[in-house]
């Protein structure tokens, strides 16, 4: 079943490209911004990774944290990070795991889907970005998600 706005995110314990175990207990009320993504090098998906990295001072300004994930392995994602100079983790997510626990839905059954979740300090996820097909959109409206809530709640 996929999460809704006001649901918990259920937790996250995966390990990113270089094998350090990433933690949604060990963000310390920290906003999270999710995404998941199809593959690796792929043209949609370098596009989407890409946008997050350009807004990475934007997200950081803003105290949060910004992880990808995708089913790839770390060997993958580690080519991935270093050939687009990414400055956040991508997680590996085996056997799709975690994307099943967010019910991230796929594509036909196939292609696995594009979601992105912000996730409030007290892991409650306040917006959701559901769009295959613009990989850029997700950063766009994580970031204005990201500002319109922290405006409201007078910061994070």
């Amino acid at each position: 079943m996929a999460l809704a706005v006001g649901d918990r995110a259920p937790a996250v314990v995966c390990q990113d490209q270089q094998g350090i175990e990433r933690r949604t207990d060990q963000l310390s009320g920290q906003w999270l911004v999710l995404f998941f993504y199809p593959k690796d090098d792929t043209p949609g998906c370098t596009a989407e990774v890409c946008a997050f990295r350009d807004g990475w001072s934007a997200f950081q300004a803003l105290g949060a944290q910004v992880w990808g994930v995708s089913g790839d392995d770390a060997a993958s994602h580690l080519r991935f990070v270093a050939r687009h100079n990414l400055p956040f983790p991508l997680l590996v997510d085996r056997g799709n795991a975690l994307r099943k626990a967010f019910g991230v839905p796929s594509v036909l059954g196939l292609l696995p889907g594009r979601v992105t979740y912000v996730i409030d300090p007290e892991g409650v996820v306040r917006h959701i970005t559901n769009n295959l097909l613009d990989g850029a959109l997700h950063r766009r409206e994580a970031l204005a998600a990201l500002q319109r809530l922290q405006a409201g709640a007078g910061g994070n």
